[in-house]
């Protein structure tokens, strides 16, 4: 922020909203084109603009072209349209969203997208866009590696489009009232981290595809309270317990002719990846209890498979980002858990040191691996490593970093805690470092923010204070916003949107404690299964020595008025805070909080409490309804009702708990929002919960 630019506070939020937390207006989704000389991505023309254009940058000029602006796309198309559809076009670009996401052939001379459902392909040399006649609605275009061929779903189906917009066909039809063919099942996506279901051979002459059964997967049925006359939406959703989709993958022919990839199913349940690299196809796959995966090496000829390697472990097996991958001279990578480190390894044998935590693979170039990797948790470096030189860093300087490698051309971005937004470089050998520009808005107030590592297990910490505060001044309520369980971690070094929400905290009369404890990632493999069957327990314990470790050398912190808020796990973390260490914190808000976890879906609730019909006992332990009599604090719930992921269930089950016990509180429903609140209502929502603090935590808090 300009030194001579006043604070805005009450501001924030709306920026926050405006701009979807910063990220509007930067560059994102990076491709390299085969001759390295060459880079798309993703961004909107300003920080408030929701609508994402493809853009391409020579490297060699540095000039860049505006390939497709969805605007001009929709608005020569629309007088081809009904009335009807030329409305619904009109709502989809003011609700914005663009170019969401794009892919390219093998020379990224070829690009395609889906735009308010249709297929569009765009040649990048020369920017010519054009709709072709796919079944609409269009999901995930892929085109073949040679680009004479996209491959897409719509309606369950896999089909397959020339590139000329000729020869429009299914390849893989829905053979049941609950099967779908090409896009992964609940648990893959929301748990696993695999987002797709279908992979292009090579050659483009076949395809990969996963076909997803959700027969024997329980209904629930959603309901819009707000608009009675509107029917509840069925949703398969595979809790706790219950079964799971059955996914099976199919080698598939052009003419629709399939073959199954055979494994066993009954053993290894879940498909966690798959692909087809030069060395053939190849698929992942995991057992139920998540102890044991499995890489398979897939026979195009009949299906058959072979397994390639096992990891097995005591607690689950860790799925990493990017992997299982091959280098060009077919070398498997993969990691291995050894002490307290997570290791890159190329064919089984460790490639990366102690102390250094492997987070994901994020490319293979040739030979070379472009990995991400902490030493310290609160960052992420980029690494790369190659047989002839081994492991090397690539880059220099605290924060969070990743990249995108091919041809030898490196495309860097930065985020740290030095500065707000994103820092995004080319780097090519002997040319200096070409700049990406990023039109992301700058914070209307700047982050006053003390990162440290607290008490005996070094636990790490971020601490916001008001910019108004000074020293001498009285002493500040607190207020705890961590994330602090698995999967996530908000103590890094990096001004990402979550900061500038506690920076607001702050600035309204608060001392923020941001505090990364037991199973967050980053520190290894012990410390991330220090949850196992446990998974309240250590995180709240570790959140209450942040607390008074911090208190103990900043007298700031006024511990006679502790509050703490959070959203989907850290809801269910700030709910059992005010239950459970109600010596502790004196209110809390918990927004989208897991109260029951069996309802809670089956990859990730059993990675860490097991199956209820094992481990009934640990379900309990961790369930929120079963402490509802011990609330004796004030505790605001939150939530959306139109959330498939954590279900509002939770909410009203907790809270139909606590009136029966006698317990005071209060429940905000949110009619027609989703799991991730955000949108125009977002200032709201934190003013409501900024209102209810000021509220319990007494005393006037802070300044306007």
């Amino acid at each position: 922020m300009p030194t001579n630019q006043v604070p805005q506070p009450n501001e924030l939020p709306r920026q926050l909203a405006r701009t979807r937390r910063f990220t509007l207006g930067a560059p994102t989704t990076f491709t390299v084109t085969a001759d390295g000389a060459g880079l798309l991505f993703l961004r909107s023309r300003a920080g408030d603009d929701p609508s994402s254009c493809l853009w391409a940058l020579d490297l060699d000029s540095g000039t860049e072209r505006l390939l497709v602006d969805p605007a001009d796309l929709l608005s020569g198309a629309v007088e081809q349209l009904s009335q009807a559809e030329r409305t619904r076009r009109e709502r989809t670009r003011q609700a914005g969203g663009g170019v969401v996401e794009y892919a390219t052939d093998a020379a990224a001379g070829l690009a395609v997208f889906a735009l308010s459902g249709d297929l569009w392909a765009v040649d990048t040399a020369t920017g010519a866009a054009r709709r072709l006649p796919a079944r609409a609605p269009v999901v995930d275009p892929r085109p073949d590696p040679a680009g004479r061929l996209i491959a897409y779903v719509s309606e369950g189906a896999v089909r397959v489009i020339g590139a000329d917009g000729t020869g429009d066909r299914a390849v893989a039809e829905p053979d049941g009232p609950a099967v779908g063919f090409g896009l992964p099942e609940h648990v893959a996506a929301e748990s696993m981290g695999r987002h797709r279901g279908y992979w292009w051979a090579p050659d483009g002459s076949r395809l990969l595809i996963a076909r997803v059964d959700e027969a024997p997967v329980t209904v629930w049925y959603l309901a819009d309270p707000a608009n009675p006359a509107t029917p509840p939406r069925a949703v398969r959703y595979p809790a706790a317990g219950t079964a799971n989709a059955e996914v099976t993958l199919w080698l598939t022919d052009l003419d629709g002719s399939r073959t199954e990839v055979g494994w066993d199913h009954a053993a290894f349940e879940y498909l966690t990846a798959a692909g087809w690299d030069a060395h053939g196809p190849f698929a992942a796959v995991q057992t139920r209890d998540q102890r044991t995966v499995r890489l398979l090496a897939i026979d195009p000829a009949d299906g058959s498979t072979r397994t390639l390697t096992e990891q097995r472990d005591e607690a689950w097996v860790q799925l990493v980002p990017g992997l299982p991958a091959r280098t060009a001279a077919g070398a498997l990578l993969g990691t291995a858990d050894l002490g307290d480190t997570r290791h890159l390894t190329v064919d089984g044998s460790p490639v990366t040191p102690a102390g250094l935590q492997v987070r994901a693979v994020l490319g293979v170039d040739g030979d070379t691996v472009l990995f991400s990797a902490s030493a310290e948790p609160t960052e992420t470096q980029l690494w790369s490593h190659h047989p002839e030189t081994g492991a090397r860093r690539i880059g220099e300087g605290p924060g969070v970093h990743t990249g995108v490698r091919r041809a030898g051309t490196l495309v860097l971005t930065t985020r740290s805690l030095d500065r707000p937004g994103s820092r995004t470089e080319v780097l090519r050998a002997d040319r200096p470092a070409l700049s990406v520009t990023s039109h992301a808005e700058h914070p209307v107030l700047p982050l006053r923010v003390e990162l440290a590592a607290v008490g005996p297990r070094e636990l790490r910490t971020l601490l916001f204070l008001p910019s108004w505060h000074r020293a001498g001044d009285a002493p500040l309520p607190v207020l705890l916003d961590p994330y602090g369980g698995p999967a996530a971690q908000k103590v890094v070094h990096d001004q990402n949107g979550h900061a500038f929400v506690s920076q607001w905290f702050a600035e309204q009369g608060f001392a923020v404690l941001v505090t990364d404890g037991a199973g967050t990632p980053g520190r290894g493999p012990r410390w991330e299964r220090e949850i196992h069957r446990n998974i309240l327990g250590p995180v709240l314990a570790d959140q209450v020595t942040a607390l008074h470790e911090t208190a103990r050398q900043r007298p700031e912190l006024d511990l006679s008025r502790v509050g703490i808020r959070g959203w989907s796990f850290s809801g269910t973390l700030a709910a059992a805070a005010v239950m459970r260490r109600p010596d502790v914190f004196h209110a809390a808000v918990s927004g989208a909080p897991v109260t029951d976890q069996r309802l809670y879906d089956t990859h990730w609730r059993e990675r860490f409490v097991g199956h209820p019909d094992e481990q009934p006992e640990r379900y309990d332990a961790e369930s929120l309804l079963l402490d509802a009599e011990r609330l004796s604090r004030p505790l605001l719930l939150i939530h959306g009702l139109a959330d498939d992921n954590v279900v509002a269930a939770n909410t009203l089950r907790l809270s139909g708990a606590l009136l029966a016990a006698g317990r005071p509180h209060e429940v905000l429903p949110l009619s027609g929002v989703t799991h991730l609140a955000g949108g125009p209502g977002f200032g709201n929502l934190l003013g409501h919960q900024l209102e209810f603090l000021r509220r319990h935590l007494g005393g006037t808090i802070g300044r306007r």
